[in-house]
């Protein structure tokens, strides 16, 4: 029975074995998808296949500076237990470094990288954690900062990992810095960096519910329109205030009282340079992933059944 590309992927997406082995596994069986299991489980490859499915929405994230380079990754494992193995978090580490080294445009280039410093690929050293561990282990995502200065901070041991990318003049050290503010990210999880990026459809969504709120409150309702408009321009500040990372109140208020904004631009002047917010990226672990972990097994089990 012949089989298709698509019936390589497929294979691999329930064992987790490399894309030669499924390959190899339904030229072996003829295209049939249980024999191939078979086929793999009996060679060793695939003593996960049944793990595949499950949810797997503990792990790490992890963030670091690697070779100049900033980097931060998502890898889930079934328990916090395995989250916390030291085998799975030099897994982790490793494939940050595998991003760094390569620059992979996304996870199915990730996962074909060789996986560092070994001979195998990304995917097989996935499976070869999940043999050893026991668990479904899989990487999830991964985003890295090429230019500027990247500043790493991880909070409660891999829960949050935030990668701060700054622009930096004078040759200050700006660890201190950001640092801080990828606290700030961690802590508060802004919607946006800079009020510059709400976008004029989000902006009229919040004026129509501000403007419904005063017109059902008896109070509010009486006043002349230009009155009321005046005072939805006072909340849209608000909204900013709450929403906008360079906006919002510095959290470490020990230290400096204002905007993180002000917070940097103080710092940095401090130290005799200036330092201008670029990006961040933030990963919790496993935030959404039950949902969709539960429709992949779902999908997997449908095309078992057909």
């Amino acid at each position: 029975m012949a089989f298709t590309a698509a019936d390589v992927k497929n294979l691999r997406e329930m064992t987790g074995v490399g894309m030669m082995d499924c390959k190899k596994a339904l030229t072996e069986s003829d295209g049939d998808v249980d024999k191939a299991i078979e086929y793999l489980r009996e060679k060793g490859l695939a003593a996960s296949a049944k793990k595949a499915g499950r949810i797997a929405a503990e792990g790490m994230a992890y963030a670091a500076v690697i070779d100049g380079m900033g980097v931060v990754v998502e890898v889930n494992a079934e328990t916090d237990f395995v989250g916390k193995n030291e085998k799975f978090v030099d897994f982790v580490k490793g494939v940050a470094a595998t991003v760094a080294a390569n620059k992979p445009a996304d996870l199915d280039a990730l996962m074909a990288c060789k996986y560092n410093g070994t001979d195998r690929t990304v995917t097989e050293q996935q499976q070869e954690m999940v043999l050893v561990i026991g668990e479904n282990i899989k990487v999830r995502r991964f985003a890295f900062f090429a230019d500027g200065v990247s500043v790493p901070y991880i909070h409660a041991g891999g829960k949050i990992g935030v990668l701060v990318n700054l622009e930096v003049s004078g040759g200050i050290d700006v660890s201190e810095i950001g640092k801080d503010v990828a606290m700030q990210i961690a802590a508060l999880n802004p919607r946006f960096w800079d009020k510059s990026q709400v976008t004029q459809d989000v902006l009229d969504e919040e004026k129509k519910i501000m403007m419904v709120q005063m017109e059902n409150d008896p109070k509010m309702a009486s006043k002349p329109e230009a009155v009321r408009e005046k005072i939805v321009m006072g909340k849209l500040n608000k909204f900013y205030s709450e929403n906008c990372l360079l906006q919002q109140d510095f959290v470490r208020s020990d230290v400096f009282t204002g905007t993180v904004e002000a917070y940097m631009a103080s710092a940095a002047k401090a130290l005799g340079g200036t330092v201008t917010f670029k990006d961040a990226v933030r990963f919790e672990k496993g935030e959404g992933i039950e949902k969709k972990q539960e429709n992949f097994a779902a999908e997997i089990a449908s095309m078992v059944k057909g």
